[in-house]
Parts: C-alpha cells; structure tokens; sequence
C-alpha cells in the first residue's frame, strides 16, 4: 500500500511529463475504434512514421529553440528552399546525391548563421527575425524554382524520405528479420540504460522514481517498442529514415541532458539575466541554436522533397506550425527553461496520429484544422494549469497528502548545527 501511495505522489507531482505518454495513449484508442482498427494496421504504422518523419525532425530543433525561450516560424520555408536548392543541384546542375546532400546541410546551416547573427548579436527579437525569414525565404523558393516544379529525383535520395532497409531473408519470411534484430536490440538497450541510471541516482542519493512507476513505464515503454516492432516487420521492414530519427533522439537527448552546451540553454531559458551573470555566453549559444535549426530544417526539407520526389513551390508550408505545436504538446513551456527532445517526439506523434486519423475518417482540412488548434489550446492551457497547482504551496495537495519525499530521512532527521558566537580579539 505504501508503494502505491508512493507512486501516485509522485505521478502527481510529475502531472507534466505523464500527461503526454497519458494522451497519446487515449488518441490511439479512440482512433484505432473509430477508424475500425486500420490505424494501427501494419501498412498504416509505417506510412504514419514515413509521413511525419519530417515534422518529427523539425521538433527536434524547435524544442532547443523554445527551450531557450525563443521562437523560429522559418523553419517550413527554410524546408520548402531547401528542397528547392537541391532540386537545382542534382536535377539541373546534375551533382551526385551525395554531393548534393552535405551542401544542402551547408546552406541550411548559412541560413541558420543568419538569422542566429540578428537574433544574438544584434537583439532583434526571434519572433521578428524569423518571420522576416519566413517571408524571405518563401520568395527565394519561389525564384529558385520559377514557380515550377523540379523532378524526378535518383533512387538513391528518394530512399532517404521513403525507402526500407534491406530483407536479409529475401522477402521468404513472414516477418522482416532485421527489423525484429533492431527493435529487440534498440528495448534491450532503453531498458538497460533506464537501470543503469536508476542505479547511478541511488548510489549518489539524487531524486529517484517509486520502484513500482519505475517497473510499469519501463514495461509500457518495452511492450510499445516491440509492438511497433512487429508492425513494421509484418509490413515492409524498418523505413530508413526511422533510422536517422532514432540517431538523431539519440545524439540530441544526450546534448541536452549531459553537455555543458544543454545545461547552458535549460539556464538561458530558465532566467537569462542570470546567466548572463554566471559567465554564461549567451550569445554564443543563441547562435549555435539557430544554426544547428537551420541545418535540421534542410534536413526535414531533404526528407519532405525525397518522399514526393519533387521540389515544389509550395513545399514546406505550415511546417512551422506543425513544429510549434508538437514541442508544446509535448511538455515545453511557453516561458522557457522546460521541455525535453522525447517530448517534443511525443507530441509529434500525437500531431501524426490527429492527421492520420482524421484523414483515414475524412474528414476536411478545415475540421482537421479546427481539432488540432483545441488540442494546442488544450496542451498550453494544461501546462499553466500546472504550473499554478504547483507553483506555491510546494505542490499540490494530493502529492502532499501522498507525502512523497526526496530527501534521504538521515538529512531530515539531522539536528541543526549549532553556530558559536564569532570571536574578535583585540589587538
């Protein structure tokens, strides 16, 4: 019983973190019922992860800017110029593709370096800046194709937005077999890491999950990897830029919570003031933001033009949006300082799912737009919500009646020290 209070204590006081995992899990149900189970048909789960694959990226980036409270609505017109740039490249000028793609990375990281010089060195806000680009940029798509579309693409780059990894049983077995080695090795490995660090706490006597929560969400977070698993093995493998999303979770999760690089952008958007006075180099960090979005915009763009295999005029539109919603839902909070990039894929997923949802019932563009800005509304209001109920007072009143406490009891229990008076001698 005691374990039980424990946990919900704790589930209370982390209302935002499980609230998303909470949400997506609702969606899915209602969905996987009203669409008559095809939702979470083998077909269907991988053209949802092949479909939001570039949204998914684009989140990465955005939430590292929202984090370090800034804003980028650029990020689908630097995708859509992008797109048109390597459009010119491989089909007009007729560079290899893989030419083509590190100097389509290059530009978006120019792109980037632009718009981080008047957003850190200059102080023209990221709001302006970026809207600026979002215009500025849409122009350039615009000239650059000649309000035409460019195609087709080779194979080579098409496989980057929609191809699968190689059957190494030859399309003989039922199930994909790399796919399966993959998702086993990829939970085997998540579960592992989850131990090892729930040990590390322990040992230096840090804040640590109820035993019991520990055991469930890592059982969930087992089972949900293994059922995408078999999905995706029962279809046609593992989608290649599957692949590029997990080394990318991967990399930018570790920046975030082990570098010097995350610490400091978690401490621009916490209270810059501050740490501009702690030798923080603001600036500096800003900048690298803004570029390091700028290269994962051309990366999103590459993705979105090798799926249709064609640079178009409009490409990109309302990425930026898409972005935007998928860090907020995803736990990041308005004032900065709070979001992780596993968040950010949540609420991404949570954005995929609304679309393939909606569309695989039918419903119009303007429904799907309707739903997805109360499902925004939603998620922000739910932040302030909690940011109020646990904003004074040290909690709520439920994670206080649960008593759930983080302070090994010998600190508790430790008599104050006594101070002796200071002593003077005259001279």
């Amino acid at each position: 019983m005691s374990a039980l209070r424990e946990s919900l204590g704790f589930l209370t006081s982390r209302l935002r973190q499980v609230g998303i995992f909470v949400a997506l899990i609702l969606i899915v149900i209602l969905f996987q019922v009203l669409t008559n189970g095809i939702l979470l048909e083998p077909q269907n789960v991988s053209n949802l992860v092949v479909q939001n694959s570039y949204i998914l990226i684009l989140a990465i980036g955005m939430v590292m800017v929202i984090i370090a409270g800034h804003i980028d609505l650029s990020v689908g017109s630097i995708a859509g110029f992008i797109g048109a740039v390597a459009g010119v490249m491989i089909v007009h000028w007729g560079w290899a593709w893989w030419l083509a793609i590190p100097a389509c990375l290059l530009v978006g990281a120019l792109v980037g370096a632009w718009q981080g010089y008047w957003i850190a060195y200059v102080g023209i806000p990221a709001f302006i800046v970026t809207l600026a680009g979002m215009l500025i940029f849409r122009g350039l798509t615009l000239i650059t194709l000649k309000n035409q579309q460019i195609t087709p693409f080779p194979n080579e780059l098409r496989a980057l937005g929609g191809g699968f990894l190689p059957d190494i049983s030859g399309g003989t077995s039922v199930l994909e077999w790399l796919t399966v080695i993959l998702g086993v090795g990829g939970t085997a490995a998540i579960l592992f890491q989850a131990i090892k660090e729930r040990r590390v706490r322990r040992k230096f006597n840090l804040e640590n999950e109820p035993m019991a929560w520990f055991a469930v969400k890592n059982g969930f977070i087992a089972v949900l990897m293994l059922i995408i698993t078999f999905l995706l093995a029962s279809y046609r493998g593992t989608p290649i830029v599957l692949i590029v999303l997990a080394v990318l979770v991967i990399l930018y999760s570790a920046l975030m919570n082990n570098s010097i690089f995350g610490r400091h952008t978690y401490a621009i958007g916490g209270n810059l003031h501050a740490a501009e006075l702690s030798g923080i180099k603001t600036k500096k960090v800003t900048f690298r933001l803004f570029v390091n979005m700028g290269v994962l915009a051309a990366l999103a763009g590459l993705v979105f033009t090798a799926r249709l295999n064609s640079a178009q005029p409009a490409g990109g539109t309302g990425f930026e949006l898409d972005s935007i919603a998928a860090a907020f839902i995803g736990g990041a909070a308005v004032q900065g300082g709070i979001g992780t990039v596993a968040g950010a894929m949540i609420g991404g997923l949570i954005m995929g799912v609304l679309n393939n949802g909606m569309s695989i019932l039918g419903l119009g563009t303007d429904y799907q737009q309707l739903i997805k800005g109360l499902v925004l509304l939603l998620a922000v209001g739910f932040d302030i919500f909690n940011k109020n109920r646990t904003g004074a007072g040290g909690g709520s009143s439920i994670s206080r009646r649960f008593k759930w406490k983080t302070t090994p009891p010998a600190t508790e229990s430790a008599p104050a020290a006594k101070t002796e008076p200071v002593r003077v001698d005259a001279k």
